[in-house]
């Protein structure tokens, strides 16, 4: 089948590498040294179970609209930021419109992406998705460190009810993804998951890029673990008034999850010490939004996330 993953970083470098491990065609779509370094030296993917290094093709989203017809598309894996979204789109747009079937698979933070994706290209395109248990960054200019079994969960975006035609195609992406030794479920409901991976991402992210903690030393940590455990209520109680129905277990099972996973360096955190703009507005603004309408605010998540603005404001004065 032919891919491509728009917004090649650690994330989507890692199942990229793994959709070629598995004789799949793919374009990856980046910028800037990592560009450079993977379309000159290739990509080198370091994980306990999978090491990859080899030629890989890769462009950036000018070239992406030059050379790569849509039709020629079977599939495209959205793995940028957040804030990236909307823009990656708007510049798509017209390459995009030339392929009316060609779906795509949001893996990001945060549960706004797939409203946007279907904004664009309509909801019969559009797949919600989300990359679980799994750490992956770029440590150097065309190479990714990853930690974790990375899987998938997926769905049709917002429910399968909603959109039956898309639905009966994942099978086939399940498989694909499955042969590639990909982990991955298929959710009827893809907007539960996605907002169950807000409970862990909105519970540790925050906090993690405040306290400059990997996500173990927070957990084990015992002040900033009730605070994790806060974050996470919130959370849920914002999921609540959004219509989606997260209960107590949801953010037991949720927190237990990230309690026993391998200690990892947040996306949040690693753009701090990269200086780079954090998802805040992707992973707290959907907590603060919904608690507010349900008339009981995110304290937690709005004073951590005050914290953090204000620390990275004042390194930077």
């Amino acid at each position: 089948m032919r891919f491509v993953v728009l917004g090649a970083g650690g994330i989507g470098c890692y199942y990229a590498a793994r959709l070629v491990a598995a004789g799949h065609r793919v374009v990856l779509v980046a910028r800037g040294a990592h560009l450079q370094a993977l379309q000159q030296h290739g990509l080198q993917v370091q994980h306990p179970q999978f090491r990859f290094q080899q030629a890989v093709v890769a462009t950036d989203i000018d070239g992406l609209v030059r050379d790569y017809a849509a039709t020629s598309v079977d599939w495209l894996l959205l793995c940028a930021k957040s804030s990236a979204t909307q823009p990656m789109l708007e510049q798509l747009k017209v390459w995009l419109a030339a392929h009316a079937s060609l779906p795509v698979l949001s893996l990001q933070n945060g549960v706004d992406n797939e409203a946007h994706i279907a904004a664009a290209i309509g909801k019969q395109r559009t797949i919600g998705g989300l990359a679980v248990k799994i750490g992956a960054h770029i440590t150097a200019p065309g190479q990714v460190d990853a930690t974790g079994i990375g899987q998938v969960d997926f769905g049709a975006w917002p429910q399968a009810r909603d959109n039956p035609m898309l639905h009966a195609k994942l099978p086939l992406l399940s498989q694909i993804f499955s042969e590639a030794k990909i982990p991955n479920t298929i959710y009827d409901n893809v907007n539960y998951a996605l907002w169950r991976k807000l409970v862990i991402n909105n519970g540790v992210n925050p906090l993690t890029a405040l306290t400059l903690l990997d996500t173990q030393a927070l957990t084990q940590h015992p002040v900033f673990s009730h605070t994790v455990r806060a974050m996470m209520q919130e959370t849920a109680r914002a999921a609540n008034a959004e219509g989606v129905a997260l209960t107590a277990a949801d953010v037991d099972e949720m927190y237990q999850l990230i309690c026993g996973f391998d200690a990892i360096k947040t996306s949040m955190l690693v753009d701090r010490l990269k200086g780079r703009p954090m998802e805040l507005a992707d992973i707290c603004g959907p907590v603060i939004r919904g608690c507010q309408a349900a008339g009981q605010p995110a304290t937690t998540t709005e004073l951590i996330q005050a914290l953090l603005l204000n620390t990275v404001a004042t390194a930077t004065a």
